[in-house]
């Protein structure tokens, strides 16, 4: 697997790691930002596995899925959590947003949301090695 791919995919992993550790920890907001993170650094591997120009330097994830091709693939409810994600990298840095995402944040929320993330994570590392 080409390094650019590894490096992704670890980054991905660690990412995954830190959202389950703020979970435990209660740090709700940033288990969300984590999630976004996860999704955008795995579109990334998958970018890299099968594109040779480098990922664009954006947190967009629908348009890194599109512009990789992988968005051909996905179900219509990847494609829904994709656009669940997608705010969560911008709304979890501004104050404005801040507490109306903490109201949302419930430990309940963040569960499902590390589930799903990790459901889609794993579904794009098994692009990977095909």
């Amino acid at each position: 697997m080409k390094d650019k791919v590894t490096y992704w995919i670890e980054m991905s992993d660690y990412d995954f790691d830190t959202a389950k550790a703020m979970l435990t920890t209660k740090r709700y907001l940033y288990v969300a930002f984590m999630c976004h993170q996860v999704i955008e650094k795995i579109l990334k591997a998958y970018w890299s596995c099968v594109l040779e120009e480098p990922p664009l330097k954006i947190h967009h994830l629908s348009r890194l899925a599109a512009k990789s091709g992988l968005v051909n693939e996905l179900s219509q409810e990847q494609l829904e959590f994709i656009d669940t994600l997608e705010p969560l990298n911008i709304e979890a840095r501004y104050p404005s947003y801040k507490e109306q995402l903490m109201k949302m944040l419930t430990p309940e929320y963040c569960n499902t949301l590390l589930n799903r993330t990790d459901n889609l994570r794993l579904w794009i590392k098994a692009r990977l090695s095909k």
